[in-house]
């Protein structure tokens, strides 16, 4: 069976604004590494537009500031495929991209007893749809050293059933002050 996992960049207080935040060489070295284990993406939406066609685009002309910036957009080019969430969406970009308009919780379980590696689960609204599945094997959050006051929070307007309890499996610190945090789901 596959692991499913959630992965997403955060403040200190929760704010997951993509546009509020910006991540260093180390976290996108962080990144790069936990890509090499994936060959599925799943995104809603606005995740799926945040990031294509931007880091295809930065793979392609290797048009990152660093070097660390255009590995990153090299292994998320290099995942195998990514599916899309959406309702409103007629196209997307990509050589293996797809639009899926099913529920969320069906297609994840079909895809988690396929053969294969990770799937990497990115984006509120699909966790929000998620969460209380018990689909999602493990969290990984990337926690940025600053407070934004404002922007859409972690799990803010999911109402559970019951708690969502974790085990930290594993903690790293980086020069900057973020931290990634890597937590395994008890309620799979």
């Amino acid at each position: 069976m596959r692991k499913v996992s959630f992965d997403i960049t955060l403040s200190i207080d929760g704010c997951c604004d993509h546009t509020k935040l910006s991540g260093d060489d180390e976290m996108l070295e962080y990144f790069t590494a936990l890509f090499r284990d994936i060959d599925l993406f799943v995104f809603g939406r606005k995740t799926y537009q945040l990031m294509v066609p931007f880091w295809p685009d930065v793979a392609k002309n290797r048009s990152g500031k660093t070097n660390a910036v255009n590995e990153f957009a090299q292994a998320f080019d290099a995942v195998d495929k990514i599916l899309v969430f959406s309702q409103s969406l007629d196209t997307v970009e990509g050589k293996n991209t797809s639009i899926v308009r099913t529920r969320p919780q069906e297609e994840i379980l079909k895809l988690k007893q396929e053969q294969g590696k990770e799937i990497s689960i990115g984006g509120l609204h699909l966790l929000s749809q998620l969460v209380a599945s018990g689909l999602i094997d493990e969290y990984r959050f990337f926690v940025h050293p600053i407070v934004v006051g404002e922007g859409r929070r972690l799990l803010e307007g999911i109402s559970l059933q019951e708690k969502l309890q974790l085990k930290l499996v594993e903690s790293t610190v980086f020069k900057s002050g973020g931290v990634a945090l890597r937590y395994l789901s008890l309620n799979v």
